[in-house]
């Protein structure tokens, strides 16, 4: 009966750790909404899931994102809402969807997101 109880015992606490460890490399996602009214509050590295809605005219490695709420809103006077990532790697296309991990940088018109890591995860094919 004992050596039931350590097997039943033994398996249990292999299933939940393996439960426990199978969301690790996932870090949670913020919206551009949740952060675009106050960057300065997110210091370090974080993860923002966005929209590529356009580029800079001035630096071509500057794409805004806006949150995936507002490709619901097809009405002109929708109030969009876009943060400025500047990436070192090649720029999304118009309409991916894209995760950005990085940070807040202060710049001369305010704050950029400077993103280490930029991952499409799919496109909403935006303007036709």
């Amino acid at each position: 009966m004992k050596r039931y109880l350590y097997i039943v015992s033994a398996l249990i606490l292999a299933g939940s750790a393996l439960v426990g460890m199978t969301g690790c490399d996932k870090a949670a996602a913020f919206n551009v909404n949740d952060v675009a009214s106050d960057p300065a509050a997110y210091a370090g590295t974080i993860t923002i899931t966005g929209v590529m809605g356009g580029t800079s005219r001035m630096d071509p490695k500057v794409f805004g994102i806006m949150d995936l709420k507002e490709l619901k809103c097809t009405t002109p006077g929708c109030n969009k809402v876009f943060i400025p990532v500047r990436s070192a790697g090649p720029v999304p296309a118009l309409g991916d969807e894209v995760r950005v991990t990085g940070s807040f940088k202060t710049d001369a018109g305010g704050y950029i997101f400077a993103a280490e890591k930029v991952k499409v995860v799919k496109n909403h094919k935006l303007g036709g």
